[in-house]
């Protein structure tokens, strides 16, 4: 694994403190906050601990490959019935030992906040500020996703759509190329409409990193469609990855991790409710259990494990991204467990609802240097202590 894919997220350009700290209060700061982290790094090295948390190395050398079950399940999963596979992901999921903390993975949370923490103390009563995480100083980002895995839910995204327009908000379709007949006519009508779309894989088979040259003659094909499509993000099938092959990937952004699933066939997570720098592109990884899990293995009829999560982000100023799939929002009641989270997102207020493109966009601007013209300024919000805690100015 090559730490550099994730150098460029050091906790410096995370926060990008005015007036600026010295190196050697950051090293201060990030050896202080090292405990938050409960892992085996026994020294401040910013590019070990971005590829221990962000890449997921604390999972293991072999994180990204799939075992010899799960490739035969994949194999076979074609010919199963859905009745079948439910049971199965219900079977395999997690004990409820492990779920104690889930779905809140606070550990490089906390970290970067004791951080901004140490490095606020350091700097004594001066004051001190941060870039804006999010536009006009809102609090957190709200996103919206959706994959399309088959005819069936393609027939349904008009519904969705129609749903999330009613109440004010858009989301990205993620289409699956070479699955099932694409509806173009759908696409232009869903970007007409300010709706985006991007690309789910490429046949959804299970088969996307058979081994990385499988990966580099499929990556050129997704790239085609991209080009073709006008689009700029992806995701994987199935949320299977593995970060130094994508880099062959022609987008903006990725959205194929997520900060904490135990429920995914590659389970674990980079820790992070934020976007972040993976080599070229920017991640955004979902921060909301997907709704195939909440409502099939789970068996949740209701939003509250979103909305509880939601808390803990908007707390720490992250990003809400959910995705749902309107193949399974076809059944009634998880529809209304997506509308009842839309009605309640609709009350809340202190976050920047934007598509997908928009957040990776705006966290590339938000990294480059600041401008110096007049009037072209960042804006940058106060950072106080209330207590032994560190607080961000709204």
């Amino acid at each position: 694994m090559t730490p550099n894919l994730w150098i460029t997220n050091h906790p410096r350009n995370f926060w990008q403190c005015r007036p600026a700290p010295s190196e050697a209060a950051w090293e201060a700061a990030i050896a202080r906050a090292l405990p938050c982290l409960g892992l085996s790094i026994d020294h401040a090295d910013m590019e070990t601990v971005l590829a221990q948390t962000l890449g997921e190395g604390r999972c293991g050398r072999n994180h990204w490959e799939l075992g010899f079950t799960k490739r035969m399940y994949y194999l076979v999963k074609p010919i199963l019935p859905r009745s079948l596979t439910r049971q199965l992901r219900r079977d395999f999921s997690p004990c409820s030992e492990v779920l104690v903390d889930w779905p809140v993975e606070p550990r490089f949370v906390q970290f970067l906040w004791e951080i901004l923490r140490q490095i606020r103390l350091q700097n004594g009563a001066g004051d001190m500020e941060i870039r804006s995480l999010w536009p006009e100083r809102k609090r957190y980002a709200l996103c919206l996703t959706h994959d399309i895995e088959a005819q069936a839910g393609q027939s349904f995204v008009s519904d969705v759509a129609a749903l999330e327009e009613s109440l004010g908000f858009r989301s990205s379709f993620n289409f699956i190329p070479e699955r099932y007949k694409l509806n173009f006519t759908l696409m232009d009508e869903l970007r007409r409409r300010g709706f985006e779309v991007g690309v789910h894989g490429l046949k959804h088979d299970g088969k996307l990193f058979a081994s990385k040259s499988t990966f580099m003659r499929r990556a050129k094909r997704i790239n085609r469609y991209l080009k073709q499509w006008g689009a700029k993000g992806f995701r994987s099938e199935l949320t299977h990855r593995q970060p130094e092959w994508m880099q062959a990937l022609d987008v903006e952004y990725d959205l194929s991790f997520f900060d904490t699933d135990p429920f995914e066939p590659i389970p674990g997570g980079t820790m992070s409710i934020w976007p972040f720098f993976l080599g070229h592109f920017v991640e955004l990884p979902y921060t909301l259990v997907q709704d195939y899990s909440l409502t099939a293995i789970l068996q949740k009829h209701s939003p509250q494990i979103w909305l509880d999560k939601t808390e803990f982000i908007e707390k720490y100023h992250g990003m809400v991204l959910v995705n749902s799939h309107p193949d399974y929002l076809q059944e009634k009641s998880n529809w209304n467990v997506y509308e009842e989270f839309l009605q309640a997102m609709k009350k809340r207020e202190g976050y920047w609802h934007a598509l997908p493109l928009d957040v990776a966009r705006w966290w590339k601007t938000r990294a480059a240097p600041v401008p110096q013209t007049d009037g072209a300024e960042a804006v940058f919000s106060k950072v106080f202590l209330d207590g032994e805690s560190v607080k961000i100015e709204n």
